[in-house]
């Protein structure tokens, strides 16, 4: 502190100047009177958005299943004109070409190896397996090529998992056990 009298510097604690005698009042700072703003708090990208990735991906799974069963429908309606009681895999020709009825077990085979890819990656991040992330990646990689939402999934999950940082945040939360 200093003597607000002569200038001379004073030990704390002391109430008058031994210089020129005046009484040293302590100075507080003006903007004491104040309260601190508050420090924003960032989440880090992975953790905010992780939960909701998961969630998307099994979303995206049941997606797949809902629009494998509609082209398998649709295929079947267009190929055969008609319906049969052991739909999907009735080998009976009456119309269409016989190569149409092997489309249907390709198709359902495509639409459960998508599906089944979609929510297990949906359940590797939302149980924050250790592996979870690399897997997510290589879908979504793979997933950009499914027009719309495919795409918007696989360039979300790359702008979230994807950046060196990410890696790093992910191996913080993943789940070692």
């Amino acid at each position: 502190m200093v003597c607000q009298g002569c200038g001379a510097p004073v030990v704390d604690g002391v109430h008058f100047c031994s210089r020129c005698g005046a009484q040293v009042v302590a100075a507080q700072p003006m903007y004491a009177a104040y309260p601190q703003p508050p420090v924003p708090t960032v989440v880090p990208r992975v953790q905010r958005n992780l939960q909701t990735l998961g969630i998307l991906w099994c979303v995206f799974g049941a997606y797949r299943v809902i629009s494998g069963l509609m082209g398998m429908f649709f295929l079947k309606v267009f190929a055969f004109h008609s319906f049969a009681y052991d739909w999907p895999f009735n080998h009976q020709h009456v119309f269409g070409q016989p190569w149409t009825g092997a489309l249907l077990p390709i198709v359902a085979a495509y639409t459960v190896v998508t599906a089944g890819l979609a929510v297990f990656v949906g359940y590797s991040l939302l149980t924050r397996r250790p592996w979870g992330r690399t897997f997510a990646i290589i879908v979504a990689v793979l997933t950009l090529l499914k027009p719309l939402f495919g795409t918007a999934l696989g360039i979300y999950t790359l702008w979230v998992l994807a950046p060196s940082t990410s890696g790093l945040e992910y191996d913080a939360i993943a789940d070692r056990s």
